[in-house]
């Protein structure tokens, strides 16, 4: 039987901070970087998004409180997917096949 595909474990270089391409990129990620590593520092960085989130939706109208949910939601749907990577990541090490 063949072995699966190897899957995705270093990151390509992505630039990033253009402000929408009115410049040049200001920041980027290098290339050769483990993807555990950046999931991790993924998980803390939707960390730091949900509680600034929570903090502002105590401090708005309820209008804009809406809007802030919305966003709340996307990002515990980015921790969720993150997490579900990490924990897929730490099933395959323990499964001989896949290394």
């Amino acid at each position: 039987m063949p072995h699966p595909p190897p899957y995705l474990k270093t990151t390509a270089c992505a630039t990033f901070g253009s402000c929408e391409d009115s410049h040049d990129p200001l920041f980027s990620v290098r290339a050769g970087l483990n993807v555990e590593d950046v999931l991790i520092h993924l998980t803390i960085l939707l960390r730091s998004a949900y509680a600034t989130n929570e903090q502002a939706c105590q401090v708005v109208d309820n209008e804009t409180r809406h809007l802030l949910w919305s966003t709340r939601t996307a990002v515990e749907m980015a921790q969720g997917l993150v997490q579900a990577l990490l924990g897929g990541m730490e099933t395959d090490r323990s499964r001989p096949e896949l290394r």
